[in-house]
C-alpha cells in the first residue's frame, strides 16, 4: 500500500552483466521511488533535501510533457493513471539511467509502457513499449549509452508493473548474443518519513552513486582495452532541463 504521501519506496540491488567482448559484472544497492504522476509527493520541508520531484521539465510538468510524447506517438491518456518508478533527487543531485512509465486508461487498463533512457552525456530517449501481459516486449536500440556498445541491437526488455515486488529485466541482443543484461529487484514499502529516513542511512548519497558507479566502471573497462565507440548525433535525443 501506498504511504502517507501516496507513493512507494524499493529498496533495490540493481545489478549490470556484460559478457562481450569482456566478461565484467557489478552490482550496487539504492532505492527507488514509485509514484502516480498526477499527485507528486508533498513532503514536509525538513526532508525536502532527501527527496525533491521536479515539477517540469523541458518547461512543463512532468505529465503533460510525457503527455505530448504520447500524443506524438499517437495515444491519448485521456486523464489515465500514470504511475513513474525513478530516483528523486536528492541532496541537490539527480542521475536516472531508466526511468518506467506505467500509462493507464481512465478505467485503469494498461495502456502502453515508457522506458526513458538516460545517459551520461545530458540526453534520453524513450522507448515506446507494447507489453505482453508479463510485461514483455522488444524495441530496436537508438540511442548511445555506453561508449563501449554502437548504436546497434535489440533490446528485450521484461518491465512488469511492480506490486510488493519489483523484478525489471534489460538485455541487449547483437547478432544473435546477449552482451549486456541489467536487472532491478526490490521489495515494496509505503513511503514514510520513517522509511525515507532509514532507507537514505542505508544508502547515503545514493542519487550520486548512481553516476559514479557507471563512471568507475566505464574507466575500469577503459582500462582494461575496451575500444570507444564515437557518440554519433540523435535526431531523437533531448537535452533534459529539469527544477
Amino acid at each position: 500500500m501506498p504511504g502517507a504521501w501516496g507513493a512507494a519506496l524499493y529498496e533495490c540491488r540493481i545489478a549490470h552483466v556484460r559478457t562481450s567482448p569482456v566478461r565484467h559484472a557489478f552490482t550496487h544497492r539504492t532505492y527507488l521511488w514509485l509514484i502516480d504522476l498526477h499527485h507528486l509527493p508533498a513532503l514536509p520541508r525538513p526532508l525536502r533535501m532527501l527527496a525533491r520531484f521536479p515539477s517540469m521539465t523541458s518547461g512543463v510538468s512532468l505529465r503533460r510533457d510525457l503527455e505530448r510524447y504520447l500524443a506524438g506517438e499517437g495515444i491519448d491518456l485521456a486523464g489515465g493513471r500514470v504511475l513513474m518508478l525513478a530516483h528523486a533527487r536528492s541532496l541537490g543531485y539527480v542521475f536516472n539511467p531508466l526511468t518506467v512509465y506505467w500509462c493507464h486508461d481512465p478505467a485503469g487498463r494498461p495502456l502502453c509502457t515508457v522506458a526513458e533512457v538516460h545517459n551520461t552525456y545530458g540526453g534520453r530517449h524513450r522507448y515506446l513499449l507494447r507489453p505482453d501481459e508479463r510485461g514483455r516486449a522488444e524495441v530496436a536500440k537508438e540511442f548511445y549509452v555506453s561508449p563501449f556498445f554502437p548504436v546497434d541491437g535489440r533490446y528485450r526488455m521484461a518491465l512488469p508493473e511492480p506490486g510488493e515486488r519489483l523484478a525489471l529485466t534489460v538485455h541487449l541482443e547483437r547478432d544473435g548474443t546477449r552482451p549486456f543484461t541489467a536487472t532491478v529487484h526490490g521489495t515494496r514499502r509505503p513511503a514514510t518519513a520513517g522509511r525515507l529516513l532509514l532507507a537514505a542511512a542505508r544508502h547515503p548519497f545514493s542519487t550520486w552513486a548512481v553516476s559514479a558507479h557507471i563512471r568507475l566502471q566505464g574507466i575500469r573497462l577503459w582500462l582494461r582495452g575496451l575500444p570507444v565507440h564515437p557518440r554519433p548525433a540523435h535526431a531523437s535525443q533531448q537535452k533534459v532541463s529539469a527544477s
